[in-house]
């Protein structure tokens, strides 16, 4: 059978959200206490991670994550109570969207081709697409 997984994102709002590459950085770096072991793990250059990271210490009152400078000493990361809350939260809400898109789907799920999916064709965004026929609207008369 077709393994079934919603992935799932977050929006408090239009300018901040979480979904899986966040969770997954606060994860990594709850794991190893550091920025940069953790987007070494995830394959992401220290730049984006800081980018996601500062994001997501922008979208809530209080950080997610403690960091602190390199040096001597060595730097490190530490996830905040809301931190791990927020890490929580998703993967409790996570399990149970998939638990409900299992119960929805699973009469269909078997239906998926096993092979692979054809190549995709080239898709335009919906403005786009009505910019253009507008356009040709235009043309017309």
């Amino acid at each position: 059978m077709t393994t079934l997984k919603v992935t799932l994102r977050v929006d408090f709002g239009s300018d901040h959200a979480i979904g899986p590459g966040k969770i997954a950085l606060l994860e990594k770096m709850h794991e190893s206490g550091s920025l940069s072991q953790a987007a070494r793990d995830l394959d992401m250059s220290y730049r984006r991670a800081w980018q996601l990271l500062d994001n997501l210490n922008r979208s809530f009152r209080v950080p997610l994550v403690r960091t602190s400078i390199g040096g001597a000493g060595g730097g490190g990361a530490e996830l905040t109570e809301l931190g791990q809350s927020v890490i929580t939260a998703y993967r409790k809400f996570e399990q149970k969207i998939n638990a409900l898109a299992l119960s929805h789907f699973e009469t269909i799920a078997h239906k998926v081709s096993a092979g692979p999916a054809a190549p995709a064709t080239p898709r335009r965004s919906i403005a786009k697409t009505q910019r253009l026929k507008g356009s040709a609207r235009t043309a017309k008369h």
